[in-house]
């Protein structure tokens, strides 16, 4: 069972990478021009900037519920969203993205840890295992969506 468990630890953090069949966060945001984080293209309903800031937030999120028992998640929606469509300057940009890499590698570091299996003592049946899976998949689509902003301002590579 070790070694079952280590080969999906392997594959959990390929995917919060993302590995396989979707881009990653960091190849999602590379080489964006910074004036083009605020535009929202087609009606759509999020900036480039909104859908980075929730992912931060949600992520962080998951990571602390995993391992601190007196964490208190934001309100949801209002807290999880935020309300400006860009961010206020290129440095708020570059801690954002700090953020939700440094937040992802601090969970990938809780894998190594954690048994994945065991529920979380203040969780209401939530594993490691689960809240991978969760951020993954959250995660997943919301860089998805990065994309095809991207692609809809002409500001992804062919």
């Amino acid at each position: 069972m070790e070694n079952q468990t280590s080969i999906l630890v392997t594959e959990l953090k390929k995917l919060l990478n993302g590995g396989g069949a979707h881009v990653g966060f960091k190849d999602a945001v590379a080489n964006l021009p910074f004036n083009l984080l605020g535009e929202k293209p087609y009606n759509l309903p999020y900036s480039i900037w909104q859908l980075a800031e929730h992912i931060k937030i949600a992520q962080w999120d998951m990571l602390e519920f995993s391992k601190d028992g007196s964490h208190l998640s934001p309100k949801w929606p209002d807290e999880y969203w935020p309300k400006e469509l860009a961010p206020k300057d290129e440095n708020a940009w570059n801690n954002t993205l700090e953020r939700i890499d440094a937040d992802l590698k601090e969970f990938i570091a809780l894998l190594d840890s954690s048994d994945l299996y065991e529920p979380i003592p203040h969780g209401d049946g939530q594993s490691v295992l689960r809240e991978a899976l969760q951020i993954a998949d959250h995660n997943a689509y919301h860089i998805a969506e990065i994309v095809v902003i991207r692609r809809l301002l002409g500001a992804w590579k062919s």
